[in-house]
């Protein structure tokens, strides 16, 4: 009984909600005064999909430089990692969108150093038109949140 009343606490702490026997969705901050219609992140078993994230400032606005996005965009990932007790050297999947392929090189030396050297995660990345609130970059990563971080 201890172990499920910390379960719940832990849960109702963190704004965390379980429908689904192994699935915790942890709701999103509110986007523009309104409830966001996703979830920041989603942990099934032992993996911790992250919502994609923006360089979007806590001012609620974006960086004028693409260096600025990227560099705000990995600390909001960084963010959302340390938030579910998570770290950069758990992420193992990463999915880059970003708006012009010419800032590949530029999102590349922001993006390399949050990871220890050999241990870059797996990674996919393509051109995208429209992101949302005129972001020029999105990244979206899974990380292994196994049993020791239950």
């Amino acid at each position: 009984m201890k172990v499920i009343a910390a379960a719940f606490a832990m849960v109702a702490s963190t704004g965390a909600v379980s429908a689904t026997p192994g699935v915790t969705y942890y709701p999103a901050p509110a986007l523009q005064g309104r409830p966001a219609p996703f979830s920041s992140a989603v942990r099934v078993g032992d993996v911790m999909y992250l919502s994609g994230q923006i360089g979007l400032a806590p001012d609620g606005k974006l960086p004028a430089t693409f260096e600025g996005q990227a560099k705000q965009t990995m600390d909001n990932v960084g963010a959302a990692l340390k938030a579910r007790g998570l770290g950069w050297g758990d992420v193992f999947k990463c999915t880059v969108m970003i708006a012009d392929m010419k800032n590949w090189p530029a999102f590349n030396a922001v993006y390399v150093p949050y990871f220890k050297p050999g241990r870059l995660p797996a990674r996919s990345a393509l051109g995208a038109n429209g992101l949302a609130l005129g972001a020029e970059l999105e990244l979206e990563c899974l990380a292994y949140a196994g049993a020791r971080r239950r």
